[in-house]
């Protein structure tokens, strides 16, 4: 029973850190990335449909992403989807692909992008956190109810403080590699 308390705990702060990584990436830093048009949807046919499944986002160059839609009638469909968006592109169409050139960010903007991160970093260690706090109560439940004795519920503890320890740990490491990454020039 201990066991599958230790496996959910690990299992939550491993989903805990991919949230954060997922989140992460739709930040937009100096640098093009293509998962920062993952959040644009275009109308198709009705259908709010997610960019990467009408074209090919690629990026030839640091500051530049090129789209090259699989049906050119809609160029200009999804070249407003990313001007509505608020991701602050400025795409340049032409007769068969659409261009994103990535500006170089202000120091102002580098701010607030940090704050973000912390913001997002702050709120998945409030779930590893939360995480624990279930675990626990697991815990303490089977401990009176006479399912595991006391020292091994002690321990259970302990070890669940530790796992947490490490999951927020992780978090940082990640923080500050996405802080160091909004901060190049």
């Amino acid at each position: 029973m201990i066991d599958e308390v230790f496996s959910t705990m690990k299992e939550s702060v491993g989903k805990s850190r991919d949230a954060l990584k997922t989140s992460l990436t739709r930040i937009r830093t100096g640098r093009a990335n293509p998962a920062i048009l993952d959040s644009v949807r275009v109308d198709y046919y009705g259908a709010q449909t997610p960019l990467n499944q009408l074209a090919t986002i690629s990026t030839p160059e640091p500051r530049m992403i090129m789209i090259k839609p699989f049906d050119r009638t809609i160029l200009n469909t999804i070249e407003k989807a990313i001007q509505t968006s608020d991701l602050g592109l400025n795409p340049s169409a032409d007769a068969e692909m659409i261009r994103i050139p990535i500006p170089a960010l202000t120091d102002e903007r580098r701010k607030d992008l940090v704050k973000q991160v912390k913001k997002i970093g702050e709120e998945s260690k409030i779930a590893i956190r939360n995480h624990r706090r279930d675990c626990n109560a697991l815990l303490k439940d089977m401990e009176t109810s006479g399912d595991a004795p006391k020292d091994d519920v002690a321990k259970a503890l302990k070890k669940i403080q530790e796992m947490t320890d490490a999951g927020v740990a992780e978090v940082d490491n990640i923080i500050s590699a996405k802080e160091k990454e909004i901060s190049e020039i």
